[in-house]
């Protein structure tokens, strides 16, 4: 695949050259470059060569500028101030780049994959057996779907797993309810859709809960059935497999929505771990990485202390035998590192739960499982709020149903497609009001730091102004709508023209997008995708707005803005893509 090397990399290049020339001390020196208002590069690093080489740093950087190799990338350069250098590559370099770009044979855009991939497992998208899921379970999800999206683009090998909540106490007693109610989980004839399968479960679930607290008998019944099922009874486990069958019905459809693949073999919940916790706890306690403290089996950190100043402890293994959920996060690590062989762990999990992976992180590493050659991350997440800044509920305190909050997105986008709508039948309408208010809900958390809490507003996600997918949906759809207008006239790169300022803004941001593509990659960063986007939409805009592409004053400028037009469309679909968010041809 033949990656093309960017604008910035060949002036950062030309830079470097002419500086090891001007001060061979200086040969692996970082001349700083960066985007800048008065021209279209800035180098800042002559600044701290010159102080550190004791010489007048304009005088250097004077230096600099006879050496550097001018006319085919860089047009212009001259120093400025104290000792800057201001560049301004050539209007060719612009369209030649370009053009490879857009012909890349791979249709990569020229985004080269990774140095040096390795074998990511990624853990995200973990909702409860028996539970609806509900709007805390959205960032996980949508997070972990465009990293995955980014770094599989790039070329590293990426395990997926949804760690799902199948295993515990809490189905004790809805095991007995179903062996003393067998049909209750029994299917019609025909398929169950997602949401008849919730309210089965939830109905099921409402109906143990009350027995359970109601009568003495069954409560003791109940918590039989979970030492059954912690000791494999098949019987107990068919049981319990049916709620993760009708679970999975549910968790499939919700995902579907959220157009996102979610696989069944990569659904590894708690309790594909359950063989390995005795080994788990006998290697730590071996080891001496765990002792035991009261009947339980704790690890200590001298640095997390209690309130009351004592040392809080991981615990692995209750007191009463039972294991706890670092015992099931340890024995993931061990498959993760000795089976699945990555090099890196990534956890998409709310930012609460940072100590307990601090801990974990720290318990594997003591007892030898995470070796120096293996990273791992908690991609910690904030919380979504509302738009009165708290944690996002219903009027009446209740956690927000993700299948509400996604069926309101889509109802609200499909009434400003409606809105827009020229010549869309009422089927059309309706596909893309779910592609906009999807994209819009995945937009909104991705466009915001992970770490960072959000406020959920959806009058302001499906707004077509400002910085929103539905921006970037009828910017791509613009694209979209110039060709099919231009009919036969193709578009056609034309190094030899000279390029208005929005043209040259608008193809130097798009050169750009194989650069941002593995920054977002390499720091688990898709917010800094969607800035990348937002930014190619706006310059679009301008560009439109500025520069007539049809009705331009000779053809080849015609067809030269046709394929700025079409390089942005290829940009910006491929951009929505890789953050999971639909980029429909008309709208």
């Amino acid at each position: 695949m033949a990656s093309v090397t960017s604008l910035t990399a060949s002036v950062h290049q030309r830079l470097a050259n002419a500086l090891s020339a001007a001060l061979p001390e200086a040969a692996a020196a970082d001349p700083l470059l960066r985007r800048s208002d008065r021209a279209d590069f800035q180098a800042n690093g002559i600044l701290a060569l010159a102080k550190k080489a004791k010489a007048n740093p304009r005088e250097l950087a004077a230096q600099v500028v006879e050496r550097v190799v001018t006319g085919d990338v860089i047009g212009d350069i001259e120093v400025s101030g104290p000792g800057f250098l201001n560049i301004t590559v050539t209007d060719k370099a612009i369209i030649e780049n370009l053009s490879a770009r857009v012909t890349d044979p791979a249709a990569r855009l020229g985004v080269p994959h990774a140095d040096h991939p390795g074998t990511t497992v990624i853990d995200y998208a973990q909702p409860n057996v028996a539970k609806e899921m509900h709007v805390g379970h959205l960032r996980s999800a949508v997070i972990g779907d465009a990293v995955v999206r980014l770094l599989e683009f790039t070329g590293e090998t990426v395990v997926r797993r949804h760690h799902i909540g199948d295993w515990g106490t809490q189905f004790g007693m809805l095991i007995q309810y179903l062996d003393e109610h067998p049909h209750e989980l029994d299917h019609r004839a025909g398929e169950v859709s997602g949401e008849e399968a919730m309210s089965n479960l939830d109905r099921l679930y409402k109906a143990a809960r009350r027995k359970f607290d109601s009568d003495e008998e069954f409560k003791t019944r109940a918590r039989r059935r979970v030492v059954d099922l912690q000791a494999g009874d098949p019987h107990t486990l068919a049981m319990w497999q049916k709620f993760v069958d009708e679970s999975k019905i549910y968790f499939f459809s919700v995902f579907e929505k959220l157009d996102m693949e979610i696989r069944d073999a990569d659904i590894v919940g708690e309790s594909g771990y359950n063989d390995m916790l005795a080994e788990t706890c006998r290697l730590l306690e071996e080891s001496g990485v765990a002792v035991r403290s009261e009947g339980a089996l704790c690890v200590f950190f001298d640095d997390i202390l209690g309130p009351d100043g004592n040392k809080v402890p991981l615990i692995v293994q209750k007191s009463d035998g039972g294991y706890g959920y670092a015992a099931t996060d340890l024995s993931a690590i061990r498959d993760r590192v000795f089976n699945l062989k990555a090099d890196t762990l990534l956890y998409v999990v709310d930012a609460r739960q940072s100590l307990h992976f601090k801990m974990v992180f720290e318990t594997a590493r003591r007892a030898g499982w995470l070796g120096e050659d293996v990273k791992a991350r908690q991609l910690a997440f904030g919380t979504v709020l509302g738009k009165d800044g708290k944690p996002f509920k219903t009027r009446e305190g209740e956690t927000v149903r993700l299948v509400d909050l996604l069926d309101e997105a889509i109802d609200r986008a499909s009434a400003v497609v409606r809105e827009k709508a020229q010549d869309l039948s009422e089927r059309e309408i309706a596909e893309r009001g779910a592609q906009v208010g999807i994209g819009a809900v995945k937009y909104a958390d991705l466009s915001t730091s992970a770490s960072r809490d959000y406020k959920f507003d959806l009058d302001q996600m499906v707004s077509l102004n400002g910085d929103t997918s539905v921006y970037l949906q009828y910017a791509y759809a613009r694209t979209q709508s110039i060709q099919r207008k231009a009919g036969e006239v193709r578009p056609v790169a034309h190094p030899e023209l000279e390029l208005s300022p929005a043209e040259r803004a608008l193809g130097l941001h798009a050169d750009q997008f194989a650069e941002t593509v593995a920054e977002a990659a390499a720091e688990y960063a898709p917010h800094k995708l969607t800035a990348y986007l937002y930014q190619l939409a706006s310059l679009f805009t301008t560009f439109y707005d500025k520069c007539p592409v049809l009705k331009a004053e000779t053809p080849e400028q015609v067809e030269n803005r046709l394929f700025l037009t079409d390089a942005t469309g290829r940009t910006l679909r491929q951009g929505m893509a890789l953050l999971g968010i639909q980029a429909p041809e008309r709208l």
